[in-house]
């Protein structure tokens, strides 16, 4: 009986041994899948792994057209360099052509004349700065036509109003731009069609006829280039006393600002 009690006593202990080291593997064990368990089923952890696969892509996107721009640069430096090298070729522009259309095509437009100036350049400009454009080319104009050492009728709209009007009914516009320019009594055109002219050449080809001034730059002692010089009947009051009546009247030589043109320059 006491060895019946004693190999029971033995089984046993074994069995609890064994039992014991059975459940220190067990409890080893266990714990790791309650992380797996809590990884899987937490959402911020998912959440930080979404944004890493963004920031990723992110930048694989940004690599990406890091190299595009790369290849865009070698083939723009390629294309210069092969341009480079490529023989130039020198063309006439085809502004000067189309602005030699559109010359020929007014200059022999016949609704557009200025009658009694068929042996002359008439010029409508203005010696006002309120506009600085408009200054600018009617003072271009000026020094082209000077240029050629001919003598030009200018025709000061901001001097006389009488030249404004004038040139209204000529255009039929209301408020036409300034300078404008009629050569032998055939409308031509404004500051660019003047400047394209010049620039191509065929403005020199229609002032060969007309005569040269001897003494080129020479500026005139009356008027000092003004063209204007004030009026001698009235002393530019527009003013003059009729002695018959009695009265003052109103000046007839004069304009509205008690001007005439320069008898010496403009005669």
């Amino acid at each position: 009986m006491a060895e019946l009690d004693n190999s029971s006593t033995s089984s046993s202990s074994g069995s609890t041994f064994f039992n014991r080291s059975f459940t220190m593997q067990a409890n080893t064990a266990e714990p790791d899948a309650p992380k797996v368990h809590l990884l899987l089923n937490n959402p911020s952890s998912l959440n930080r792994a979404a944004s890493i696969s963004k920031i990723y892509n992110s930048i694989d996107s940004v690599k990406g057209k890091v190299k595009k721009l790369c290849n865009l640069f070698e083939s723009s430096k390629s294309s210069s360099t092969s341009k480079e090298l490529s023989p130039k070729v020198v063309l006439r522009p085809a502004k000067s052509i189309g602005y030699s259309s559109s010359f020929s095509s007014s200059f022999n437009n016949p609704l557009i004349r200025l009658p009694g100036t068929e042996d002359r350049i008439v010029v409508y400009l203005t010696s006002l700065r309120g506009i600085r454009r408009t200054y600018e080319d009617c003072y271009a104009v000026r020094m082209v036509f000077r240029g050629f050492r001919v003598w030009v009728d200018e025709r000061d709209v901001s001097m006389d109003s009488a030249y404004k009007k004038e040139l209204q009914s000529v255009l039929r516009k209301k408020n036409p731009s300034l300078p404008q320019v009629f050569i032998k009594g055939k409308y031509v055109g404004s500051a660019d069609v003047i400047k394209s002219m010049f620039e191509v050449g065929e403005l020199a080809k229609i002032l060969e006829n007309f005569p040269r001034i001897q003494q080129p730059g020479l500026v005139c002692d009356c008027c000092g280039d003004v063209r204007f010089v004030p009026c001698g009947n009235c002393s530019g009051s527009r003013k003059v006393f009729d002695e018959d009546e009695g009265l003052l009247k109103r000046c007839l030589e004069c304009n509205e600002n008690g001007l005439i043109r320069c008898p010496n320059c403009c005669s």
